[in-house]
């Protein structure tokens, strides 16, 4: 019996704009602004509400480190 590589595959969470807002500590405004503006984390439309991959919030926070000095 063999093991196929996707047995070991974990889907990356979707979180909600409440998860992302709470884990930024930015209003959920701010977010909504983000989104219809092209800024802030990558978002995924999903019915009428806006989901977040968290690999997509952990990327754009590294992009928005302060390089070392």
């Amino acid at each position: 019996m063999s093991t196929s590589p996707a047995a070991g595959w974990r889907p990356d969470p979707l979180l909600t704009i409440d998860d992302v807002a709470t884990w930024l500590g930015k209003p959920k405004n701010t977010l909504y602004a983000w989104h219809s503006r092209g800024k802030g984390p990558r978002a995924i439309r999903v019915g009428n509400t806006l989901r977040y991959r968290r690999s997509e919030i952990e990327r754009w926070l590294d992009s928005q480190t302060d390089p070392e000095r």
